[in-house]
């Protein structure tokens, strides 16, 4: 019998949707007084998607949210596509949002048998806290900004569906055909 990815995702110790942790806003950290407790969630996280990214190749990159791996913290770790380095996330707001909207299809470990088309902003500035408690403004344009996005809104409590159009549904993942390319950009 096949396992739904959804299966394994939840295998892998990821909570799946459903679970009322996906639907609250995630906690803040105080930096640099909690900047242990910052490390550590941030190890687990880059440990889960160690473990995911064994099973299932990403080639559009990935991210996960410490919600998504039962911690109401505000943290969570992007991975681009290629070898870029990765984005750490502790107490992500998103500040500015590009006009500009672009439309791709999103996957979420937390409900991985399908795939939603989601318009997103093509650019966002994204102000973090650093470890030491600085704020640090990133701006992200295209996937990464996607990648980011969707990762902000776990902590927000919002999943992807929040995001799509009125009478867009998700497709199953059977029918979704572009598991293993890159998002296209003009």
């Amino acid at each position: 019998m096949d396992v739904r990815p959804s299966e394994q995702m939840r295998d892998l110790g990821v909570v799946q949707h459903g679970a009322g942790i996906l639907a609250e806003p995630a906690r803040a950290f105080a930096l640099p007084a909690e900047r242990n407790e910052a490390e550590r969630i941030t190890d687990e996280l880059f440990a889960a998607m160690e473990r995911i990214g064994q099973v299932h190749p990403f080639a559009k990159g990935m991210g996960i949210a410490a919600p998504q791996i039962g911690i109401g913290r505000a943290a969570a770790v992007v991975q681009p596509p290629g070898d870029a380095p990765a984005v750490i996330l502790l107490n992500p707001r998103i500040t500015d949002r590009f006009d500009e909207l672009d439309e791709q299809y999103e996957g979420c470990l937390s409900f991985f048998d399908v795939r939603g088309l989601v318009p997103r902003p093509l650019k966002i500035t994204v102000e973090t806290a650093s470890l030491t408690g600085e704020t640090v403004t990133t701006v992200y344009e295209r996937g990464l900004a996607r990648l980011i996005h969707h990762e902000i809104d776990h902590l927000d409590g919002l999943l992807y569906t929040a995001r799509m159009r009125t009478g867009i549904e998700p497709i199953p993942v059977e029918e979704y055909r572009q598991t293993g390319r890159a998002w296209a950009y003009e």
